[in-house]
């Protein structure tokens, strides 16, 4: 059994996940996996869990607030969700 690294409960069904950078965490849920490795918004401070967007190093839940936190303003377009045209 594993213990897992967010909540700490020991779990015979936790399961691995090793990062691009090498380290490797054992979690017991999805959701625990996603509160320690799942980004936050920089504006609004949701956790990332979707597609997201990144600008200049910075990440952020959709494109309205990488334009209201300073991003590239108008450059920036979300693609879900939008209107064609």
């Amino acid at each position: 059994m594993a213990i897992c690294v967010t909540c700490g409960n020991d779990y015979w069904l936790a399961f691995e996940i090793k990062t691009v950078t090498g380290d490797v965490y054992a979690f017991d849920s999805f959701e625990c996996a996603m509160e320690k490795l799942a980004p936050r918004c920089e504006q609004c401070a949701v956790r990332i869990v979707g597609h997201g967007v990144e600008v200049a190093g910075m990440f952020f839940c959709c494109a309205n607030c990488a334009r209201v936190n300073g991003g590239l303003g108008d450059q920036i377009r979300d693609a879900v969700g939008t209107h064609p045209g």
